[in-house]
């Protein structure tokens, strides 16, 4: 099979500089590809002086994670596609483990490695760490990392998992079931997109597994910082969004009510710790979530159409706020059967 790894690249050239190497001399099965979003830095100039035999693919303006990915896959002509964060660091053999699995099991529309931090390469990274899930209510979490507890990487997590998304840093999928089932949804602009994606994937009835064998270092938060206001509207409105796309109206009702009361204490939290921005966030994307919901009404019916395996046996089946603030069960094996 063929294997086109995209990096998607917007004022990165830092991390271009930084990163793109270890790609290029640790990847030789697969053809690399850099989709420059539309930078104002100079990173064309980095891959024209220092990567001239790099392919890339020039966009006029920032698309967004989600458009500039599906503008470039639409580009290349891999079996298989790796969507790959410009501030991800490689190792020998990186990919093998991966395209060994997916070769031997074509029921598997999509993989991920297991995610280090590159800055302490002994701790899993936030941003998929061994696998990633979704609570009863929406909320994501990770094999190795739940809300803000981050696990070391002790190798608990080294079994090959079936998981609910595979994270956008490092995803490996099938070109056509990623054509077929629509890409990722650009409306959403960044965050939380490959979860709606692989949500999808997995409601078809293919499977999304995460590979640990495979490592990667990823720096993270390159593009948005943690404590972004910007990133928190973005996270809550589209984790909204995938929810109302995705649950049918039953589970969806009783799921809001929930969320409604929960996003509400949130606000309420950042009010009184005085962050004014970050309340106004939480706000505005319960305000935006509604009043976009009738532009995604036809994915949801589409999507809902399409379900052979319903919602129930993709989500966890509990609270996973509850388990971490209540319950105190701050780790994944800790989680009612370890979070499946």
């Amino acid at each position: 099979m063929k294997i086109s790894i995209v990096i998607l690249n917007w004022n990165g050239a830092r991390m271009l500089r930084r990163f793109l190497p270890s790609v290029i001399e640790h990847s030789p099965e697969a053809e690399v590809i850099v989709a420059d979003n539309g930078s104002t830095d100079d990173s064309l100039s980095v891959l024209a002086e220092q990567f001239p035999d790099i392919r890339t693919i020039v966009f006029d303006r920032n698309y967004g994670f989600a458009e500039g990915y599906n503008r470039a896959i639409a580009q290349v002509d891999g079996d298989l596609c790796l969507l790959l964060n410009s501030d991800v660091r490689v190792e020998a053999g990186w990919l093998k483990p991966m395209l060994d699995y997916m070769e031997r099991h074509p029921e598997v529309a999509a993989c991920q490695p297991k995610v280090r931090q590159e800055s302490a390469p002994d701790m899993l990274e936030y941003a998929g760490a061994c696998g990633g899930y979704i609570g009863r209510l929406g909320f994501p979490f990770c094999r190795g990392r739940i809300l803000g507890t981050v696990e070391r990487d002790e190798g608990q997590y080294d079994s090959i998992a079936s998981v609910a998304w595979a994270t956008g840093a490092a995803l490996l999928i099938r070109r056509n079931v990623y054509l077929e089932a629509g890409g990722l949804d650009a409306r959403f602009f960044a965050h939380q997109e490959e979860i709606d994606l692989c949500w999808r994937l997995r409601s078809r009835g293919y499977g999304i597994v995460c590979i640990p064998q495979s490592v990667i270092y990823h720096v993270g938060g390159g593009t948005l910082p943690k404590e972004s206001p910007r990133k928190a509207y973005l996270n809550f409105r589209n984790n909204l969004l995938l929810l109302f796309k995705n649950l049918p109206e039953k589970n969806f009702c009783s799921v809001m009510h929930w969320r409604r009361l929960f996003d509400a204490a949130a606000a309420l939290h950042f009010l009184v710790g005085g962050h004014w921005a970050a309340c106004w966030a939480v706000l505005r994307a319960h305000y935006d979530f509604h009043r976009m919901r009738k532009d995604f009404k036809a994915d949801r019916d589409r999507n809902l159409a399409a379900t052979v395996v319903p919602a129930d046996q993709i989500l966890s089946p509990f609270n996973l706020l509850w388990q971490y603030y209540a319950r105190r069960r701050h780790t994944f094996d800790m989680l009612p059967h370890g979070g499946s």
